[in-house]
């Protein structure tokens, strides 16, 4: 029996792997430009705060940490290989003359679209990101202006139009005001959180940006890390077993979101703006995880503590510290391909493989309208997607 249960769960991985990603995304940019938060960072707070992660970070595919809290790679690195594109190189990452050719990754863990305070785990927030761009870009002007001896290294001038500009921010402005704010001052604060956000998206609009491609947040509600701190009462927990207070939060705020970036289209009609319903995509993931061939939906798979969780907020994934008196480690699980969480806070490679294989197809269906996007959506029936497609000019990929 446990034979046929790691054959299915291997099998459903392979489809997962394979299928989406080796054919469905039909757009073709030059280059990639992404702000964002730990979901999306490749080593930029790393490089930023001349931090260390410790192994088993990055075990799974760079055998090594690579700056990216996870055991291997992350939803933006799947959508880049979907491209043809390589791995995005951070913005603060100076070492051994990294290429930024095809794009440039300003996204740093524990960002916040809000400006930082004292008491944020990063500097780099949306705003700070932003101005980054508009130097990198200004940069990148100045040297092709003098010389074309650095062409394989940065942009060529068109790729900044022409770019698509991905966004994966706004989980740590609810994350972290839970613990200092009710409920009610979380979800009034909403609207302020998102005008920072449009405000980001009106420059880089004036600055020659045209395609854009927004992640909403996902359900902060299922993270091991909230549910150990907020989830002690049972009654404070939904049928999933997650934190219903901070998946009220998501929801509003991806409510929200969403009408923005409506909005955002009819103010640009020369842009594209897509919308990737990543909560619906993670909800779908931990409801149905055995379907997907995981056996873990809110365990960590590297921390410390044990089942339920594996989580506790005094050690993070690879330390080694004094707790209670005795060394401890958090360590890594056999394996992590059962796990949906990685370190209770971020997801496995294999949670994202399936996370970016959905927002793969679902951009594929609003691109295609004629036989192959027809044979795309059998397909993606056949694969028992639950969630809908809008395929108006303005895109949803959800």
């Amino acid at each position: 029996m446990a034979s046929n249960a790691c054959t299915f769960r291997n099998l459903t991985l392979l489809l997962i792997i394979c299928l989406p990603l080796s054919t469905s995304i039909d757009f073709n940019y030059p280059a990639v430009f992404n702000f964002g938060d730990s979901n999306s960072d490749t080593g930029g707070l790393v490089s930023g705060l001349a931090e260390a992660l410790d192994p088993p970070n990055g075990q799974i595919y760079f055998q090594k940490p690579s700056g990216r809290f996870c055991d291997g790679r992350l939803i933006i690195d799947f959508l880049m290989d979907a491209m043809d594109l390589p791995f995005l190189n951070p913005y603060l990452d100076s070492i051994a003359a990294p290429s930024f050719r095809r794009g440039c990754n300003f996204a740093a863990a524990g960002s916040t679209i809000l400006p930082a305070t004292a008491s944020s785990v990063s500097p780099f927030s949306f705003g700070i990101q932003v101005a980054q761009f508009f130097r990198f870009k200004s940069k990148v002007e100045d040297i092709l202006a003098k010389t074309r001896k650095y062409d394989k290294y940065i942009p060529a001038q068109d790729y900044f139009q022409k770019a698509l500009y991905m966004f994966d921010i706004g989980q740590n402005d609810l994350a972290g005001a839970f613990y200092s704010k009710t409920l009610d001052q979380i979800l009034a604060s909403i609207p302020t959180i998102l005008l920072e956000f449009e405000h980001g998206i009106e420059s880089l609009y004036d600055q020659g940006a045209r395609n854009f491609w927004i992640h909403n947040t996902g359900p902060l509600g299922c993270l091991p890390q909230n549910i150990a701190k907020f989830g002690t009462d049972p009654s404070k927990l939904d049928e999933l077993g997650c934190v219903s207070s901070h998946n009220q939060a998501s929801r509003l705020l991806n409510l929200q979101l969403r009408a923005l970036c409506k909005k955002l289209q009819g103010q640009y009609p020369d842009a594209n703006v897509t919308h990737v319903d990543i909560f619906t995509i993670k909800s779908n993931l931990i409801a149905n995880y055995s379907r997907y061939g995981f056996e873990q939906p809110l365990m960590a798979c590297c921390g410390y503590g044990g089942p339920p969780l594996n989580y506790d907020s005094r050690i993070t994934c690879g330390q080694t510290k004094v707790l209670n008196g005795s060394s401890v480690t958090a360590k890594g699980c056999n394996d992590s391909t059962e796990y949906v969480n990685w370190d209770g806070i971020h997801y496995t490679e294999a949670a994202n493989q399936y996370v970016a294989s959905q927002a793969c197809f679902k951009m594929t269906d609003n691109h295609n309208y004629g036989k192959s996007g027809q044979s795309k959506m059998l397909r993606r029936k056949r694969m028992e997607k639950e969630t809908e497609v809008d395929s108006t000019k303005f895109q949803y990929a959800d």
